[in-house]
């Protein structure tokens, strides 16, 4: 045992109820950790938001959008759990003096924005299940969710935000519910892009990156809305994790495309790790390595102007 509150190899995943219990274990050993609900998802199941750190420079990291990159909330966790016990012990982390980042910056994390889906892909569908026989329909009448990455109502909740929404749903050519790629009847239409959209509306973002996995890539640009600094910080993330800047086209409606293009602030989509989603968690201390240092330079934010 590693010692660690946050330990998916352990457990031999990483569901709903246990980012629940994990958290609060966390703010329970590290009460400067704060915890929130923002919102719920379609099911009901609560959203939250933690915030390490009382600077006036907020950032945001988010994981867990799409269902079956699920192992993206983990690593949010541990990173999390590792900054908490810096600041405890003093000890740096990878390097790096972590009380000096908590007083100089807002860290908010949401962990999972896609609780049902998550659920899904883990436990399937039960006979009680509220919509049961839709999903199985939609998955092409399978009861293997494992390749899930939509919500419960089979909507892509990357493929939700206002940012050319209706040119990304000409090019997926996806017009109902299924496991990816159907972007809803509208922008906005899914409680979980809601609710990361009002919230992050709600606060003062300068700098977001949003989780999925994979490619071990980092998309940086949108449409030539993105500020100068975004490019720099891309090469900063990258040397960090050994991930590849990737100049992105023909992609919209994503999170970080929308936050680029409402605010011409930065803005990263950060691809975890190589092979087929689910990645399988007995990968997850070799991830945490990759992008632990990365999720560090994600507090550094280039001041301008």
């Amino acid at each position: 045992m590693n010692g660690y509150i946050v330990d998916p190899v352990r457990l031999g995943g990483y569901r709903y109820d246990t980012l629940m219990c994990d958290l609060e274990l966390l703010t329970c050993k590290y009460p400067f950790v704060q915890a929130a609900v923002i919102g719920e998802s379609v099911l009901g199941n609560p959203i939250p938001a933690i915030r390490i750190g009382t600077g006036d420079t907020e950032v945001h990291y988010n994981g867990a959008v799409h269902a079956n990159e699920w192992i993206t909330t983990p690593l949010l966790m541990r990173f999390a759990e590792q900054y908490a016990m810096a600041c405890v012990t003093g000890m740096p982390l990878y390097g790096r003096n972590m009380e000096e980042w908590y007083e100089k910056t807002s860290l908010w994390i949401v962990p999972m924005v896609n609780p049902d889906g998550v659920q899904l892909v883990h436990e399937g569908v039960s006979p009680l299940h509220p919509l049961g026989e839709e999903l199985v329909a939609w998955n092409g009448g399978s009861c293997d969710f494992s390749g899930w990455k939509a919500n419960i109502r089979g909507v892509d909740l990357n493929d939700q935000f206002p940012a050319h929404w209706e040119e990304e749903r000409e090019r997926r050519q996806v017009f109902e519910p299924g496991p990816r790629d159907f972007g809803g009847l509208g922008p906005l239409s899914e409680p979980e892009a809601q609710v990361l959209a009002v919230w992050t509306c709600s606060r003062n973002f300068r700098q977001v990156l949003s989780f999925h996995s994979q490619g071990r890539e980092i998309y940086w640009n949108y449409r030539d809305c993105e500020p100068p600094e975004a490019e720099r910080t891309a090469k900063r993330l990258g040397r960090a994790s050994g991930y590849a800047p990737v100049h992105l086209t023909g992609s919209d409606a994503g999170y970080k495309d929308w936050f680029i293009q409402q605010f011409r602030r930065p803005g990263f989509t950060v691809e975890v790790g190589l092979g087929v989603n689910p990645l399988p968690v007995s990968q997850f201390e070799e991830l945490y390595h990759e992008v632990a240092g990365l999720m560090l330079e994600g507090l550094n934010v280039e001041q301008t102007g």
